[in-house]
């Protein structure tokens, strides 16, 4: 019966994630409009999260309820799935300005194209494998937590 809770609820998040996916690549990419964008840009923003993922869940800790820490799961997961939204924006809005420098550029650049789709299929899979990754996480992993 766990596996099968388990399995459902994975095929739902990858259900969820590639219309996800599939809404990204359908819909129209706003340019960078402003010429210093490039500069808020830092990997620095994304640290909190890092420390976050580090931080243990609580399961050890005297007087925690499994429903304190079913909540704190997922406000960790809707924590992680915003920064994942804003690493998300981040990544489109350099895309996007490789494509516009690769269509102003003098010369062809099938190489950057190249380069460019298979980074952006790298993102979406690990974009993936993190969604999938959250929904253990708030579903699956308290359930075995040996694994």
């Amino acid at each position: 019966m766990g596996f099968i809770i388990a399995a459902s609820a994975t095929l739902i998040g990858l259900v969820l994630v590639l219309l996800k996916l599939t809404r990204h690549f359908a819909t129209p990419q706003d340019l960078p409009f402003a010429a210093g964008w490039i500069d808020t840009l830092s990997i620095d923003r994304y640290r909190p999260m890092l420390r976050l993922l580090d931080e243990p869940d609580g399961r050890t800790q005297p007087g925690l309820t499994p429903k304190m820490a079913a909540k704190l799961r997922i406000q960790r997961c809707q924590i992680i799935r915003a920064y994942l939204d804003s690493v998300h924006d981040d990544f489109k809005q350099v895309c996007t300005a490789v494509k516009v420098l690769m269509v102003q550029s003098k010369r062809d650049r099938p190489d950057l194209a190249s380069v460019l789709v298979r980074s952006q299929i790298k993102f979406a899979c690990a974009v993936l494998m993190v969604q999938l990754q959250l929904v253990w996480y708030r579903y699956v992993s308290h359930r075995f937590p040996s694994w």
